[in-house]
């Protein structure tokens, strides 16, 4: 029995586009010979539909169009649709009015529906607000052929795979869905999922899915979504596990895929399919996990171009970088804003990179407008020193200009801060925080030189190879050295480099990834090495940035804990750095 896997990219609340893309699945699967269809979870709607779901005109449009999509379906493919469907209990025993569902769609009609049992409420998810959990197992018989016996189904649905106390070594909910369907008998269970891509989550669920399969000797088929929708990626990266714990196939990452795999039923297991390789590195997988987000977010936000303040510096040379991958060079403009303090430099590193990317360029200096805002200014600031608010004066006017080119155009506007900064609030609110998507606002300073150098390193394998053939270098480099090799600085007055108010990158990030992903205490923080008075002084300034990340454009995810959706920290707080010492009562 042949079985197919649709790595689907669907839009959130395009409810026909998405039903189409599950038709044209189909279309091909059943062609290829498939029985039995996979789409990811909330394939019909997009994950995660969040409030659309209180819409109950929302709900009853995907009522509706699953009905015609059960219609149009071919009829001798079973298909599973990741669905919403009500709680008809809700109203009368309690409970949340919706369950995160998978319908089971075969000959014209829905067959079965299968609900979500177990529903995550950490990080990004927060599904319990919507949906009620389901109680039972869920299982279907699939009928192959008049001489073979059926074949038992179980199906999970994303975080029923996610609680197998073995592999954790604790349960975070009291039931194992997976281990319920292996009592049940099945043959095979499948995971219909929406994970979240982050950095090194591929392998994290590869070794789930092993130890699952070899603990109940039971085949598992992964179909994950992929896709970029706001903040959020997804890698796609289904995979299969015959009951041996051993890898059978692999779709690819960061794309829409399609894959085959046949299922021996006297065997009951899988054959050996096609197995697609990973990145092979930390940041080409990050590369790509940014690609797609920008070529999503754009698309799927109705943007064709997109426009980016170029200063010379490494942040928006990687941010123009991926643009340029993601669009295309013709559609992405990058804009060269010098002041009088600007370097000279800053203007000629920034001029090469766009060369190197063969993207267009406008120079618009800002000195005149620098002197209008000073004289505006000058009877109210009088008797006062140059300070930060002369300083973010320039960052604004920058900002002001983007976002006049980018409402008159028609542009997106990326805004090019990385996580350090926007950790500690080294950035200048409605300056350099304009923007419509924040590309690289969860990527630390120092993984944005380590993605510009395996750039250049790795040039030949990325779309702009192209370019080498024109250049005259005898090794040329998408990122010009000279941005990679100067000290960064944001320069808003003369010899301004960036550690003259923050610790050296290496020490920063050490100290944010250990704060703001691990969760570390500053004793643990400064057992690992690090002095405490810049400890205490980075937490502090995390602190003090709340406000300003609370009005930041939406970042793309790739790490655990990032600056967005399942980040929830208070802006108006006294409690800073866990002392637990209480201010004496005058």
């Amino acid at each position: 029995m042949k079985l197919a896997i649709a790595q689907l990219n669907p839009t959130i609340g395009d409810l026909t586009g998405n039903a189409q893309q599950i038709l044209d699945a189909a279309s091909l699967a059943v062609n290829q010979g498939a029985r039995l269809l996979l789409t990811p979870e909330l394939s019909l709607c997009g994950y995660p539909p969040r409030d659309l779901l209180l819409n109950p005109s929302f709900v009853e449009s995907m009522a509706t169009t699953l009905k015609q999509l059960a219609e149009q379906l071919p009829p001798a493919l079973a298909v599973l649709v990741g669905t919403v469907e009500p709680n008809p209990n809700a109203h009368v025993a309690g409970g949340k009015p919706l369950y995160n569902s998978i319908s089971l769609l075969e000959q014209g009609k829905v067959q079965q529906i299968f609900h979500k049992r177990l529903l995550p409420t950490y990080d990004v998810f927060d599904e319990y607000r919507y949906f009620e959990p389901g109680l039972q197992s869920n299982l279907f018989t699939l009928e192959v052929e008049a001489s073979a016996p059926p074949i038992r189904i179980g199906v999970t649905i994303c975080e029923d795979l996610w609680n197998d106390e073995e592999f954790w070594g604790r349960r975070n909910y009291s039931v194992n869905p997976i281990a319920d369907l292996a009592k049940h008998g099945v043959d095979l269970m499948v995971n219909l999922s929406a994970s979240p891509y982050r950095v090194g989550k591929q392998k994290l669920r590869e070794a789930m899915l092993r130890h699952s399969t070899f603990r109940y000797k039971q085949p598992i088929l992964y179909v994950n979504q992929v896709g970029g929708n706001d903040d959020l990626l997804f890698d796609g990266s289904s995979v299969a596990f015959n009951g041996a714990g051993e890898m059978v196939c692999r779709a690819h990452s960061f794309e829409t895929d399609l894959i085959m795999l046949e299922f021996n039923p006297e065997a009951r297991d899988f054959l050996p399919g096609a197995i697609a390789p990973l990145p092979t590195s930390a940041d080409e997988e990050i590369w790509s996990a940014l690609v797609l987000g920008v070529r999503d977010y754009a698309r799927k936000c109705g943007f064709r171009k997109v426009v980016i303040g170029l200063s010379g510096g490494i942040d928006s040379a990687l941010v123009a970088a991926i643009a340029t991958e993601a669009l295309g060079a013709d559609n992405v403009l990058g804009v060269l804003m010098p002041s009088p303090y600007s370097s000279d430099h800053s203007v000629h590193d920034a001029q090469a990179l766009a060369a190197n990317l063969g993207i267009k360029t406008q120079l618009l200096s800002i000195g005149e407008l620098m002197q209008n805002y000073d004289k505006t200014l000058e009877d109210m600031f009088a008797g006062t020193e140059f300070g930060l608010a002369e300083e973010n004066i320039q960052s604004r006017i920058r900002g002001n200009l983007l976002m006049a080119i980018a409402n008159k155009f028609g542009y997106l506007l990326l805004s090019t801060g990385n996580k350090s900064e926007m950790a500690v609030g080294y950035c200048t609110l409605y300056g350099d925080m304009n923007g419509g998507l924040a590309v690289i606002a969860d990527v630390p300073k120092t993984r944005v030189y380590s993605l510009c150098k395996w750039l250049n390193s790795d040039v030949r394998s990325s779309s702009f190879c192209h370019l080498e053939s024109k250049s005259k270098s005898p090794k040329f480099e998408i990122i010009p050295a000279h941005i990679i090799a100067k000290p960064p600085s944001a320069e808003l007055k003369p010899g301004q480099v960036d550690q003259d108010s923050l610790p050296p990158y290496h020490v920063l990030d050490d100290i944010l990834y250990r704060w703001i992903e691990q969760h570390q205490s500053l004793e643990q923080i400064v057992v690992a090495g690090h002095a405490p008075v810049v400890v205490d002084q980075v937490v502090r300034l995390v602190a003090r940035a709340e406000f300003k990340r609370r009005q930041a454009p939406p970042g793309l995810k790739i790490t655990d804990r990032a600056f967005g959706t399942g980040w929830r920290m208070p802006i108006a707080s006294r409690w800073v750095t866990g002392s637990t010492e209480l201010p004496k009562l005058s």
